[in-house]
């Protein structure tokens, strides 16, 4: 009897355990459930069988006026009666999990742009966005809903890198609106996955639209831009991105032709609604509804008086989220008849659906993406994957023959203000974890124990020094190779607020580098040279993320390498690269010209005489320039049909050798030329890149689908049209800039093909 009574007891247990977690299961979205359809949820709007739409308007409808407002600004508070916590929108994934917990960090986007490999993008945000949903699973385990803790990432920055003063060039992918385009959307894919049903995080399309300074005057700019230059070079890459269904797209501070960008009716609602078909959220950049009615003589805008005007002018325009707090004067609005709450929960229905599609309101284990945990934050595959970018984005922009060196010369001097700085591996909107390699380091695992290494600092970064006695420059006569890690910083270019150390808003007004750098380079050559019957070699290493004027430098050194923010691995990457392990293949995704009296006033968005395209003089070093350890060819071009109709498409293919010694990477570039435009139109363009790894003495044929959409001009109307006539294909591992030859890259192999 004791017995049946234990069984009995324990019977009753069960059943309440079980009726417990049914309890539990109508609270909690984070419980889970293998038959949706046998639940009675609380809420419908928790409920993962009913469609996106009608759990959206399920949860407005349980909301008032206050919550709705709160719910569409960046750091939402939590609704305790509906079990919703609290979400912030704003995160950051530049080039690796920023600003949040220990992360790997990726080399800075235009290093990526340096690669022209859109396949290693989407390898490099596909690892970010397994970070993020790993922080974010053990993150909100812990009850943290901290800005920075989200899966909603405000990146890539897929403006168009027009003028090398732009500090926050360094976030883009370059000047080339189809490279920006292939990046940019390999990384959206990546960041978003492939789920039918849910997003892995959301990606965010910035800055909406013509925006790449200067920052000084960004809150109170006016973007000028004429209609051929806008569809031509400013909007293709947003384009791109809306077609692979990019979340959200992010407006810009400054205004477009007259028009504040977060309520400019042309670019939100013609063209990404209506045109375009853009189906998520829009967003502020942040504070930027401040700029409203903040006066113009004040540095602002000054279309409206009132907070409540600007936060009521933003809804209407088709802005769903703020990025700051002028949407609480939503309230105010409202009462004032500026705006109905009817067109708020419209702007906030589009918002939230957000949410659903990244699984936030579903039980715990409804998404692929809910079981991913910190084993693969900054894990060894994504360690090896932020080597893989820093290598190939690495551009060799001299070498008389110096490199790759040896690694055990008897003595190495490292020099130079960034050559152990960890800040010049970061560039901005960064991660940080507990392994950075620095290029000091890098170098000192790379060579033989037996030889020695010796460290000075040389020279500050931006000023001179004050002690007249240096004793670094000693070194430079009694070593077998002096290697001076030089450049700038984001201490000196960045985003305005972030870099302390400029005086002009983190733009670069002054194109060359620190004066002091270049004084102490001078006394490195001449300590270097001081036998003549010796005279010791010297490899310059540059830093930073936008074109800087190394002319200098390029007289005073053996070899010259630009390895922009190279991330966590930059030190092993460049050790690398100096001792031969691999052969640099990067590319400079933007021209970099003798000196800015070669540009266009830097507020002009005019596009005449700016970026290969458009550009009439030599640069310094042109579009797509790199140099290898080997050499290529380029022979044999063929083509299907030389003559061919406007909807033909037409292949075209090459044979590309390596003719050197070395094995290494080529990047192969196919540009064309309108010969017969109507128009005045590109010098030349790119429309295809591929990366190919050749053996020494190697050959392989690489072949190019070209569609029409290739052979298209844009007119003065802003239309893209085909004409007839004759263009011209070359390919080569440059842009056909005359300059990239006398430089030593590849002649290009030509071909015409005919239009009719």
């Amino acid at each position: 009897m004791k017995q049946l009574k234990i069984s009995i007891l324990f019977f009753i247990l069960i059943l309440l355990t079980l009726s417990s977690c049914k309890d539990k299961n109508l609270n909690n979205p984070e419980s889970s459930s293998a038959d949706d359809s046998k639940i009675k949820y609380e809420f419908p709007f928790y409920n993962p069988s009913l469609s996106i739409d009608e759990r959206v308007q399920d949860l407005i409808s349980r909301l008032t006026l206050e919550e709705k407002v709160a719910q569409m600004m960046n750091g939402t508070p939590e609704i305790k009666q509906l079990n919703i916590p609290a979400y912030d929108y704003w995160n950051e994934a530049l080039h690796g999990v920023g600003r949040s917990c220990s992360a790997t960090v990726f080399p800075q986007a235009i290093g990526l742009g340096a690669t022209f490999d859109a396949d290693l993008a989407f390898r490099v945000s596909s690892a970010i966005s397994d970070e993020a949903r790993a922080i974010y699973n053990a993150t909100t385990e812990k009850g943290y809903n901290k800005q920075y803790n989200g899966l909603t990432f405000w990146t890539p920055n897929i403006n168009i890198f027009r003028d090398p003063r732009w500090g926050r060039g360094q976030e883009t992918y370059g000047e080339d609106p189809y490279l920006t385009s292939i990046l940019g959307s390999a990384f959206v894919k990546g960041l978003q996955g492939n789920d039918p049903n849910y997003l892995k995080t959301a990606a965010c399309a910035k800055h909406f639209a013509v925006h790449s300074g200067p920052e000084k005057v960004r809150h109170e700019f006016n973007a000028e831009v004429n209609q051929k230059d806008l569809w031509e070079t400013y909007l293709p890459a947003f384009k791109a991105l809306v077609d692979v269904h990019v979340e959200s797209v992010m407006c810009a501070y400054n205004q477009t032709n007259g028009e504040p960008c977060c309520s400019n009716n042309y670019l939100i609602t013609d063209v990404l609604r209506d045109k375009w078909q853009f189906k998520g959220h829009v967003l502020t950049d942040c504070s930027a509804l401040v700029d409203f009615y903040k006066q113009t003589n004040e540095g602002g805008h000054g279309v409206v008086k009132t907070e409540a005007e600007a936060a009521a002018l933003a809804v209407k325009s088709g802005v769903s989220l703020n990025c700051g707090g002028t949407y609480f004067s939503l309230i105010d609005a409202v009462k004032e008849g500026l705006i109905t709450e009817k067109e708020i929960d419209k702007q906030l229905a589009i918002l939230l659906k957000t949410r659903f599609k990244l699984g936030l309101f579903d039980p715990k284990g409804s998404n692929p993406y809910d079981n991913i945990n910190l084993d693969v934050v900054n894990s060894e595959a994504h360690r090896a994957l932020s080597k893989e970018v820093a290598q190939k984005s690495i551009v060799l922009l001299k070498n008389n023959g110096i490199l790759p060196l040896k690694n055990d010369l008897s003595k190495y001097f490292i020099t130079g203000p960034n050559a152990a700085s960890v800040e010049i591996l970061l560039g901005n909107y960064y991660g940080i974890n507990s392994n950075m390699v620095t290029i000091l380091e890098g170098i000192s695992k790379a060579i033989q124990p037996t030889s020695q290494l010796q460290f000075r600092l040389g020279a500050m970064l931006n000023k001179p020094s004050i002690n007249p006695i240096n004793y670094a420059t000693g070194h430079a006569g009694n070593s077998d190779v002096t290697i001076v890690v030089l450049g700038v910083s984001s201490q000196l270019e960045g985003e305005e607020g972030d870099s302390i150390d400029s005086n002009t808003a983190g733009d670069r007004l002054d194109y060359d580098l620190p004066k002091n750098q270049i004084d102490y380079l001078t006394d490195l050559r001449k300590t270097a040279d001081k036998n003549p019957n010796d005279k010791k070699p010297i490899i310059t290493i540059i830093t930073g993320g936008s074109p800087i004027n190394l002319a200098e430098v390029e007289a005073l050194s053996d070899a010259v390498l630009f390895v922009w923010y190279p991330g966590e691995e930059g030190g092993t990457a460049v050790a690398d690269i100096l001792f031969g392990n691999v052969s640099p293949s990067g590319r400079v995704p933007i021209t970099f010209p003798k000196s800015l009296d070669q540009l266009p006033a830097f507020n002009d968005y005019a596009m005449k005489g700016r970026t290969y395209k458009y550009m009439n003089v030599d640069p310094l070093y042109p579009f797509g320039f790199g140099l290898s350890y080997t050499t290529f060819a380029y022979n044999d071009i063929k083509v299907s049909s030389s003559s061919i109709s406007k909807i033909e498409h037409v292949t075209v293919e090459v044979k590309v050798t390596n003719t050197g010694k070395v094995t290494s990477d080529e990047v192969v570039q196919v540009y064309i030329s309108d010969l017969e435009a109507s128009v005045i139109v590109p010098n030349s363009r790119l429309i295809k890149t591929k990366r190919i790894t050749l053996k020494a003495g190697a050959s392989q044929k690489v072949v190019f689908e070209l569609t029409p959409k290739d052979f298209e001009i844009v007119n003065n109307q802003g239309t893209s049209i085909i004409e007839s006539g004759d263009f011209k294909v070359s390919i080569g591992g440059s842009s056909p800039m005359k300059r990239s030859f006398e430089l030593g890259a590849p002649k290009m192999a030509e071909i015409k093909i005919t239009v009719n």
